[in-house]
């Protein structure tokens, strides 16, 4: 009963995305726990609170972007689409236009990458965004971070990792551009502390 509900909630997933969960029939072929497991991280993927669904993407986006840029990088589209963001602004993170961000964006999305890199401007960052969206932003942001990454690497591990390709964002194609290195972040955050 239980393989059956959750092969259900599988292929639901699939439809309303167009996505391949063949990683996660292989995890329920293993051990249905096993999904139970992971549906945990679902909650930690979910939670947002007091910043907006753009900052909130930009941040996600940027973190799955360095971990795929194939199917789990559309989903992320697809998601951040379905939670009302501006299709201009999907497109520009995924195609390393930051500065057509609005700063709150840019500044996420920067956060994201100079997190996983562990650069020290991480910190400056970090006290930019709780300024503006509170202690309960910040730790939304680090929920999307974290939970872009979770994914990626699960599949990869399980050989379903997939090679980079082009990101439909509203139906266009957007070649992949790795975003600007993590230390590009470092210098404008100085320059904002200068001014």
């Amino acid at each position: 009963m239980l393989k059956w509900l959750l092969r259900r909630q599988i292929a639901a997933f699939e439809r309303r995305y167009d996505y391949d969960m063949g990683y996660a029939r292989d995890l329920l072929a293993a051990d249905p726990r096993a999904v139970l497991a992971l549906a945990r991280v679902v909650a930690l993927s979910r939670y947002r609170r007091d910043v907006p669904a753009d900052v909130y993407f930009a941040a996600k986006v940027s973190a799955v972007l360095t971990e795929d840029c194939g199917p789990c990088a559309q989903l992320v589209v697809a998601m951040g689409l379905e939670a009302g963001v501006p299709a201009a602004t999907l497109a520009a993170l995924v195609g390393g236009h930051e500065s057509l961000l609005d700063e709150p964006v840019r500044l996420a999305a920067q956060f994201a990458r100079a997190v996983l890199a562990r650069e020290p401007a991480a910190d400056l960052l970090r006290e930019e965004l709780e300024r503006r969206f509170g202690a309960r932003g910040v730790v939304s942001l680090g929920f999307a971070i974290t939970s872009a990454r979770i994914y990626p690497t699960l599949k990869y591990a399980l050989g379903h990792g997939a090679s980079c390709q082009r990101v439909v964002v509203a139906g266009k194609a957007i070649p992949v551009v790795r975003q600007a290195e993590p230390s590009l972040a470092a210098r404008q955050v100085a320059a904002m502390a200068e001014s």
